[in-house]
């Protein structure tokens, strides 16, 4: 055999040993943390259903149940569902989430490529004089003036002897999956913010029409009772009173107003739109349909389908994988290089055999003294994981209180809106007999007035308290996750 068969024979043993080395990774191996995981979400088992079962706000919890697809649609609104429809298509904070999220996919495949051995070509022609006087030539011909040409191919390959790569390629994946995750979270958040929007802005148009309704009777008995003191049947006290409640219902109007346009300001934002262009969505609250079957995910579901939960676990995964990137840093690094090429004063004979030149070289460096640096580098990537380790658990436990919350929210929401939708019924039957008793006689207009603006009043408790049942049950789909899967769209139930 001889010397160049050796030679090659040797590098391609060290080759082979460092892709066989290839395989191990130093550091820890991720395992998913341990997080309590509790039968249910509340002290006291919650009922089977809330509200009244004879009226439409009855809402039955339909327990292992996961978030259906598109549940916006429960709300049986065409209207609500084409401004979430735009907002996902339109919102800039969901094509910035999806350029984060492209960002991190690139990443992870330009480190995947270090796996692989790089490859290099070159070309260099250069003119150049012999100083034939002074010094001996350079060439064989010993020609003053020449061009030289010279190409070069260059391969080289760091082997992952110790992981490093495997566990940078690891990390980056797990940030890659954090991205994905925040994009979900990203359209959950929109589309239960466009939803509450709407809701608020219904809310708000109906508050504004009972409000005004209740300044036309308080102004309507303004004048009745000026007339009555103007002839001496009511006292200046009486008017000053009347005008004092036709003051704070004028007063109530202006802050309903700002924040009607205030509401439609952000659902143009939502969807994309600058104020002055968007359309108003106008919303009827009452044409709205309260879901009846609520899905109740299991609370070990909620760990795998609630986002934020998502991306606090990648986080996690991406730290483990730190502490080895930091473990593989303190071992010994290998690098192959190998060069083959040609050089001559005529380009077509570059590659003859007299003109070629080659070379292998392998390299093994260590680092034997750097006051401790790769140490505490290591022990900073240990504390990192052990931070999202406690990050995580606080997720998890917080994911858990929201749906707590938002339970116990439902069931009081409830029970308020069957007080006010009874003293909605109760004063507006004092109105109508009122209204009765003034066609015979037996009181005058001004009481009429009074129950109208007492009736007035329990229709913008009642309209609030509708909002309120809406907005919880909105609460309750994205503390449960909200259906969205890895890449942004709607799972399947």
């Amino acid at each position: 055999m001889n010397r160049s068969a050796r030679a090659r024979l040797r590098g391609f043993s060290v080759f082979a040993l460092a892709t066989l080395c290839a395989g191990c990774a130093v550091g820890p191996d991720y395992h998913r943390p341990s997080v309590p995981s509790p039968n249910g979400f509340t002290r006291a088992p919650m009922p089977a259903a809330i509200g009244a079962a004879t009226t439409h706000d009855a809402q039955q919890f339909m327990q292992g149940d996961s978030v259906p697809r598109d549940w916006w649609h429960a709300f049986e609104s065409p209207a609500l569902n084409d401004l979430v429809q735009r907002a996902l298509a339109h919102n800039p904070t969901v094509d910035a989430a999806q350029a984060a999220l492209r960002q991190a996919k690139e990443d992870v495949a330009a480190q995947r490529a270090s796996f692989f051995p790089t490859l290099q070509a070159s070309y260099s022609p250069s003119r150049n004089r012999n100083a034939v006087g002074t010094i001996s030539p350079t060439l064989s011909s010993g020609a003053t003036y020449y061009t030289l040409h010279t190409a070069q191919l260059s391969v080289g390959y760091v082997p992952d002897v110790f992981g490093l790569n495997r566990r940078t390629v690891e990390s980056l994946s797990a940030q890659a999956d954090m991205q994905r995750y925040q994009l979900d979270a990203t359209y959950l958040t929109l589309a239960a913010n466009v939803v509450n929007a709407a809701v608020q802005e219904a809310g708000l148009r109906a508050q504004i029409e009972a409000t005004r309704a209740t300044i036309d009777a308080d102004t309507r008995a303004l004048s009745i009772l000026q007339q009555q003191a103007a002839m001496g049947g009511a006292t200046a006290l009486d008017v000053a009173a009347q005008a004092a409640a036709l003051a704070q219902a004028q007063q109530n109007l202006p802050a309903l107003q700002k924040q009607l346009e205030q509401t439609r300001d952000l659902l143009a934002v939502l969807i994309g739109e600058p104020p002055s262009q968007a359309d108003n969505a106008d919303l009827d609250l009452e044409a709205l349909h309260l879901p009846s079957a609520l899905p109740l995910s299991l609370p070990s579901q909620i760990i795998r389908q609630r986002p934020d939960v998502l991306a606090a676990e990648a986080q996690v995964h991406a730290a483990s994988a730190e502490v080895g990137i930091a473990v593989a840093n303190r071992l010994p690094q290998l690098s192959i290089s190998a060069q083959y090429g040609g050089s001559s004063t005529q380009f077509s004979r570059m590659f003859s055999d007299d003109n070629l030149f080659w070379s292998l070289t392998g390299t093994v460096s260590q680092t034997l003294f750097d006051f401790g640096a790769l140490k505490h580098h290591q022990r900073a990537a240990e504390a990192a994981l052990d931070q999202s380790k406690a990050q995580y658990r606080n997720v998890v436990l917080t994911a858990f209180q929201n749906i707590a919350d938002t339970l116990y929210a439902l069931d009081e929401d409830s029970k308020a809106l069957a007080a006010a939708t009874q003293a909605e019924a109760a004063t507006r039957k004092t109105r109508d007999l009122t209204e009765q008793q003034l066609q015979l006689g037996a009181v005058n207009a001004l009481a009429l007035l009074s129950a109208e603006q007492a009736y007035q009043q329990a229709v913008i408790a009642r309209i609030q308290a509708v909002a309120a049942r809406y907005t919880d049950t909105v609460a309750l789909y994205q503390a449960l996750g909200g259906g969205w899967d890895a890449h942004g769209q709607a799972k399947e139930d």
